[in-house]
């Protein structure tokens, strides 16, 4: 008996879901939009999701497959804002590289 082995019918309803959850929006800022000359694409995505759901997620929306995906995760903290102290959120990025010939076009 293995107290940690998922049987078939789990592992079956964990890849059909839905991973629309994941990518909440490309991220458009300068330095993203240089890095897009070498097909590396930014995106903010949800704190809970891992470089599998990402990699899965932009392959459902966009129709193209990454080569690799990294993570950037910025903890939350208190900065001081025009005289107060004021709690800034965390947030997750993911840099997502393409293939050569591959694009995502942001309408």
């Amino acid at each position: 008996m293995a107290l940690f082995k998922k049987d078939s019918k789990e592992k079956a309803s964990l890849e059909n879901k839905d991973l629309s959850w994941v990518i909440i929006r490309p991220r458009i800022t300068e330095k993203a939009a240089t890095i897009t000359e070498k097909n590396i694409f930014t995106f903010d995505v949800a704190k809970e999701s891992n470089k599998i759901q990402i990699k899965k997620a932009i392959i459902e929306k966009y129709k193209v497959t990454p080569l690799s995906v990294n993570i950037i995760s910025k903890k939350p903290r208190k900065v001081f804002r025009r005289g107060k102290k004021v709690h800034e959120k965390g947030s997750k990025k993911a840099m997502v590289l393409l293939k050569k010939g591959d694009t995502i076009e942001f309408v």
